[in-house]
């Protein structure tokens, strides 16, 4: 529907139309073609100072240039020891930075059943041999086969129990329901549960269908203990002891009373960050032969050693900010021929045999990182 003709520009006019007061008051607004969009200048940005991990690098970098702000001036002595951390805690240099590693060798075994655990386990077993689908050996044994009859051999050994862990139980009959393990009975230890499957794997009938006799059986392998040689040694310098456990690897540095065992770090320098100078304290360290990985680049735990003062308020000796990176080993071993930090002995040791080893105020910087077993 049009509109009559000089409608729609009296609107316009009428809208336009502003009063008195208000063109006294406001500004008037002109309109004005836009300009093209120009480029932001580039400001020349202030140095700062205060980010140096070095005290060294800060010093240098300051002398060198002109226009960079002389370093903070000395804090005086104050009576209040909260005034001076609180004075000393943003001045860097007050602190070295120290980036360490805390690299880790994980389980490589589960950890052993409680005998509960043990009996639980088995009742779940013989609870589902009870309720599941009986075992259809036609569907595995080709019948009349040597398979078929090892299997019906071994079968009656059990008293018809298809499964092999299990123990002698029946799954069918009145006696059915009376699958829970008794106080002190071995059906459930661990240790008789292998002898069970070891017993059941030989081959008691040849290729011909002949049965073999007992002395010309052929053993079946029996698994490795889950104690090595250096659990029995306690041989703490080896990757293979404790297989259920988490082992850290730790460092001493210097001979005698005053040997001091921490993770292996260093120094971070100015030009390098945390995980650079984890990994590269690490090869310096334990050499280069082992597969290692760092996890991320955000400390896991810190530890603080607060700064000596004289008498007059200078520093009589830096603080220390150490942060704790943590790392994984895959392969390889550590090695500290030709290290250069003065290391004389590492050890991999779990967390309970950490405390034993660790400055206290160390340990209690990084306890709270360390895995359950």
């Amino acid at each position: 529907m049009m509109s009559a003709p000089g409608r729609g520009s009296a609107l316009l006019r009428s809208s336009s139309r502003v009063c008195a007061q208000c063109a006294r008051t406001t500004p008037r607004r002109t309109t004005t073609a836009p300009s093209p969009r120009q480029p932001l200048p580039v400001l020349p940005l202030p140095l700062v100072s205060g980010r140096y991990y070095a005290a060294e690098a800060a010093s240098a970098s300051a002398s060198s240039s002109p226009t960079a702000p002389a370093p903070p001036p000395p804090v005086t002595t104050s009576s209040s020891e909260t005034e001076t951390e609180s004075a000393t805690a943003t001045d860097p240099l007050r602190y070295k930075i120290k980036s360490s590693l805390i690299l880790t060798r994980p389980p490589l075994l589960t950890r052993e059943q409680t005998p509960f655990e043990s009996a639980f386990y088995l009742y779940q077993k013989r609870l589902n041999e009870r309720l599941t689908a009986p075992f259809c050996s036609k569907f595995y044994f080709k019948q009349d086969t040597a398979a078929d009859l090892d299997w019906r051999i071994k079968l009656r050994e059990r008293h018809g129990v298809p499964a092999k862990d299990i123990g002698r139980y029946n799954p069918r009959g009145r006696t059915a329901w009376n699958d829970e393990v008794l106080v002190g009975s071995k059906t459930s230890d661990p240790q008789e549960v292998v002898d069970r499957l070891l017993a059941d794997a030989e081959v008691r009938v040849s290729e011909d269908g002949e049965p073999i006799a007992p002395e010309e059986r052929v053993p079946v392998e029996r698994p490795m203990p889950r104690r090595t040689e250096a659990d029995e040694k306690n041989d703490v310098r080896r990757l293979d002891r404790k297989l259920d456990r988490t082992l850290y690897l730790v460092v001493r540095k210097g001979e005698g009373e005053d040997a001091v065992w921490e993770f292996p770090g260093a120094i971070v320098p100015t030009q390098e960050t945390l995980h650079e100078t984890a990994a590269r304290a690490l090869a310096e360290a334990a050499g280069v032969n082992m597969n290692t990985w760092i996890v991320g680049r955000v400390p896991v735990a810190h530890h603080i050693v607060k700064p000596v003062f004289r008498e007059d308020g200078k520093v009589a000796e830096r603080g220390l900010k150490v942060f704790f990176l943590k790392g994984r080993i895959m392969a390889g071993q550590a090695d500290l021929s030709g290290n250069k930090h003065g290391l004389t002995n590492f050890k991999w040791l779990t967390h309970e045999e950490l405390k034993e080893v660790l400055p206290n105020d160390y340990y209690h910087s990084v306890r709270g990182m360390f895995e359950l077993r």
